[in-house]
């Protein structure tokens, strides 16, 4: 089941006519340019590109490092309830502050982020429909300061992956249940053609294909060229119509490293309302790693 997101905003106009079951989970461009300056929120950058947030940001935005801030440095796992209690303690953040992410790559490690921080259960927390692109699109203001606000007392619970993250013996088993598992990736990745996305080095990963029994629904399909995520009539055409999924199915997704599987697990938890949806972030580098593993190559069936 997904975490539920609480809120001490007001409704927002600009996301309330697109149909979503949570529509209190996003913010629109609009509506931040009007709360810059509240200082019951912090709006956090976080992007693929680790550089892109010092060349210019949202005005008052904090960068959250999806790779020093958020990964353990020796683990193949997330950082400790200490570790991410120091890190929200730095930021200004508490159980009483809204988090509002925003990214590159139409909110990509965005979702990641706010997904890795309903592990620790704090649920406090939104995405800008749009990113980093709409945005810049609009032609709103950027800047290069780095805030600093008031270290707060903020408490971590214990990490609970339970009930949003899957690790790989309960994805193989979850497969040759025959239950639903999607693919994000572009649609070279899911037949083995590539063992990356276009245009990134081809490395990472043995063997390329997908998980058996998985259907193919790139990320990329739930959001608008703008960035911002389609409507909820849009994207249940994709999934339920399209694809069969149901609301009250246990879904896992999955794509190369857990980034963008993140982005459609935050569709189907959040936007489509369900309530069984986990996200395998081990995913195809381990997964295409892994002695003996059953792959499937090809379209999908």
């Amino acid at each position: 089941m997904g975490a539920t997101v609480t809120s001490n905003a007001a409704s927002d106009s600009g996301i309330a006519g697109k149909g979503y079951v949570h529509p209190e989970v996003l913010v629109s461009t609009s509506w931040l340019a009007e709360h810059l300056d509240d200082p019951s929120i912090r709006i956090i950058e976080s992007d693929e590109d680790v550089l892109l947030y010092d060349t210019g940001h949202i005005p008052g935005a904090q960068k959250v490092d999806w790779h020093q801030d958020l990964n353990d440095p020796v683990l193949r796992d997330y950082v400790s309830s200490e570790q991410f209690e120091k890190l929200l303690r730095e930021k200004g953040i508490d159980e009483n502050t809204t988090v509002i992410f925003y990214g590159d790559k139409n909110n990509w490690w965005a979702a990641y982020a706010f997904w890795v921080f309903q592990l620790f259960g704090f649920n406090n927390a939104k995405l800008l429909d749009g990113g980093r692109v709409k945005w810049e699109q609009e032609g709103r203001a950027f800047n290069t300061d780095v805030p600093r606000f008031q270290k707060t007392n903020y408490k971590a619970p214990k990490r609970s992956d339970e009930k949003i993250r899957a690790f790989f013996q309960q994805v193989r088993e979850h497969s040759s249940a025959g239950r639903p598992l999607i693919d994000v990736r572009s649609p070279e990745e899911y037949t083995g053609q590539r063992t990356h996305m276009p245009d990134y080095p081809q490395e990472g990963t043995l063997r390329g294909g997908h998980i058996k029994g998985a259907r193919s629904i790139p990320w990329a399909r739930a959001a608008n060229p703008d960035g911002s995520f389609k409507d909820a009539d849009s994207l249940r055409a994709i999934y339920e119509q399209e694809k069969g999924l149901k609301k009250g199915d246990d879904i896992v997704a999955y794509c190369r490293i857990g980034e963008r599987s993140s982005h459609t697990w935050f569709v189907l938890t959040y936007l489509l309302g369900y309530d069984r949806v986990r996200n395998y972030d081990g995913s195809w580098t381990e997964w295409g790693n892994a002695v003996r593993a059953p792959i499937e190559k090809g379209p999908e069936k």
